[in-house]
């Protein structure tokens, strides 16, 4: 399913560039020296990815008790379903819920420190603006944090959300070049396609949450993503 992660970035960072976009046009890069530019662009790549990896290991880590306490396929199905849902229902109805507001406050934080970021043109404030841009609030990072918890492995959930990440780079790039190429009809036309994206992930966890004897899809032994029996002996 490790796969899944490095697609779902590179369709789904179609959306990060209504989010983030700005954020990347923005960067305090060297607009003459083009090396120095296209390092200073992996910097905060980089960035991007250590938040994503930090992030991955914490809900890796979730998934992995959840896997502990033996309900790896009650939770494969869960997650398949929680990743269709929050693509198919309508954001106004999460709105409604605020479920944001518990972190409003650290959030703010974030913003207010990422502004500062862009005063200088540093090698770390570009990593820095990088690693604050990861930690903001992004629905297509909450499903891809799904598939980390599936991948019930600290380090296979670090590793899912460092390729999501990685599938985001060359859209997330290119914007800093070619951001008037990505006009906003273009935009909402390729953004279409992420539900059906997603949905076709989350149907993919529930299969193999349902173990039918399908090899690779829906495997009947349920040591899906990690060994499910220590050799003892």
């Amino acid at each position: 399913m490790l796969y899944s992660a490095f697609i779902f970035g590179l369709i789904s960072s179609f959306h990060c560039i209504g989010m983030c976009g700005p954020i990347a046009m923005m960067l305090p890069v060297d607009r003459n020296n083009q090396a120095k530019k296209v390092t200073q662009i992996i910097t905060y790549h980089i960035g991007r990815l250590t938040a994503y990896a930090s992030i991955g290991f914490i809900f890796g880590l979730l998934g992995k008790g959840f896997f502990l306490a033996g309900i790896q396929q009650n939770l494969s199905i869960f997650i398949g379903i929680a990743m269709i849902l929050i693509v198919l229902v309508p954001d106004k109805i999460f709105a409604k819920y605020n479920f944001s507001k518990p972190v409003f406050k650290l959030i703010s934080k974030i913003k207010t420190a990422l502004g500062s970021q862009f005063k200088n043109k540093s090698y770390k404030s570009l990593f820095t603006i990088g690693l604050l841009n990861g930690f903001l609030p992004c629905g297509m990072v909450y499903v891809a944090l799904f598939g980390a918890i599936a991948m019930q492995s600290e380090g296979l959930g670090v590793l899912y959300m460092i390729l999501f990440g990685l599938g985001t780079v060359p859209m997330m790039s290119s914007v800093v070049y070619i951001n008037s190429f990505l006009t906003i009809p273009i935009r909402n036309r390729i953004q279409k396609v992420i539900p059906y994206v997603a949905v076709i992930i989350g149907c993919l966890f529930i299969l193999r949450g349902l173990g039918l004897g399908i090899p690779y899809i829906s495997p009947s032994n349920m040591s899906l993503f990690v060994q499910g029996d220590p050799n003892c002996h």
